[in-house]
């Protein structure tokens, strides 16, 4: 670890149920574990982890709430499903985790099932707000690289879709256009207006690839949070994203002039939010297969090359905070595939869901098993 390494925490969605079902007790989770939240949806829970600076914290306080929670579980006959959507055959009811609150029935009513969805939101400590800020531009024109390495939901209702990641196909991005902030001002302006006009009930209603974070929003911001990525069962590869993120920070630190889409980007900011949120939709759709337009001079990239250039990009910065070692995972997923590419050969193959998620599981068990 180095001393400027960044601090990064962790906020884990995931779905329960058994082999072939969805099943919620996320109430009951939250009465059995204090570091466990409840979901809008009863059959999403979620646990989030201590900022740490050190890679090898993150996994044990990534690991031990799974493993803590996999064992009440087992006492159930259920299971963590590694599916970012509702994989299994499903109605069309919300299971509602909380009846009395507000917040919940408002979501319900807006959004229905659409919302059912389990991810990881990766935040990193920045505390200085030009720097939070121009993080937050940068990452938001790539954050459709860090999907396309996640994609873990091509199955939905017991059926394949056409996407990678139909998690971020049906999530209902809020509000539906968002500006890249010139500074802190600009968004504490942004967000007033919009809670104002009603286009969202409160600020934890903004729903967004990325988005600054604190401890008082919009006021007090220390961290930004990426939310893009689909629900990542190998904690390696988890970690991995979250050191392919950090570095690009870091190396961004380094290079503000040259690399603050603001600054160096030939598109204006509006152009610019149209290019992303395409390459969004399109890195759902097809992820490392993807053809994406680069936020720079417009090139038109294939997403795995974008990844590989990247990587070498930042070899060195890597290199000088000793974590060549983090980003392995990545270049397996590029040469292998992600989760949902594998996914969908083994359903080709012949394979049903349930058998695909089986699978997975007993590969996430033994994993656990084998962890220190």
């Amino acid at each position: 670890m180095h001393n400027d390494n960044l601090y990064k925490g962790f906020e884990v969605e995931l779905f329960t149920g058994s082999q072939n079902n969805h099943v919620g007790v996320s109430d009951e989770i939250e009465k059995a574990f204090s570091n466990f939240v409840k979901e809008p949806d009863k059959r999403n829970v979620e646990y989030i982890t201590n900022p740490e600076k050190d890679y090898k914290v993150s996994y044990k306080n990534l690991l031990e709430p799974r493993k803590n929670l996999r064992q009440w579980l087992n006492s159930r006959d259920l299971t963590i499903i590694p599916s970012s959507t509702l994989c299994f055959k499903h109605g069309d009811q919300f299971q509602r985790s909380e009846k009395n609150n507000d917040y919940h029935q408002f979501i319900q009513d807006k959004y229905g099932l659409s919302i059912a969805t389990s991810s990881v939101h990766i935040n990193l400590g920045i505390d200085n707000l030009d720097k939070l800020f121009a993080a937050i531009r940068l990452v938001r024109c790539e954050a459709s690289l860090y999907l396309s390495i996640s994609a873990s939901s091509p199955f939905l209702n017991n059926k394949l879709t056409n996407n990678h990641s139909q998690r971020w196909i049906q999530f209902p991005k809020t509000p539906k256009k968002v500006p890249f902030f010139e500074n802190h001002e600009n968004y504490i302006k942004w967000i007033d207006e919009n809670i104002k006009k009603g286009n969202m009930h409160n600020i934890r209603h903004f729903w967004s690839s990325i988005r600054p974070n604190g401890p008082k929003r919009p006021h007090i911001l220390d961290r930004l949070e990426l939310r893009i990525c689909d629900y990542v069962s190998d904690i390696n590869l988890l970690l991995a994203i979250t050191a392919l993120l950090e570095l690009r920070v870091i190396y961004l630190f380094e290079n503000m002039k040259t690399l603050d889409p603001l600054n160096t980007s030939q598109f204006s900011m509006d152009q610019l939010i149209k290019i992303c949120d395409q390459n969004e939709i399109k890195a759902s759709q097809n992820s490392l297969d993807s053809e994406l337009i680069h936020w720079r001079e417009g090139e038109k990239v294939i997403c795995r090359d974008w990844i590989k250039n990247l990587l070498m990009d930042l070899s060195e910065t890597a290199e000088k905070f000793n974590m060549i070692h983090l980003l392995k995972p990545i270049y397996k997923v590029l040469e292998e595939g992600n989760q949902s590419m594998n996914w969908i050969k083994q359903y080709k193959k012949g394979f049903s869901i349930e058998d695909i998620m089986k699978h997975t599981i007993d590969d996430m068990i033994k994993t656990e098993e084998e962890s220190i």
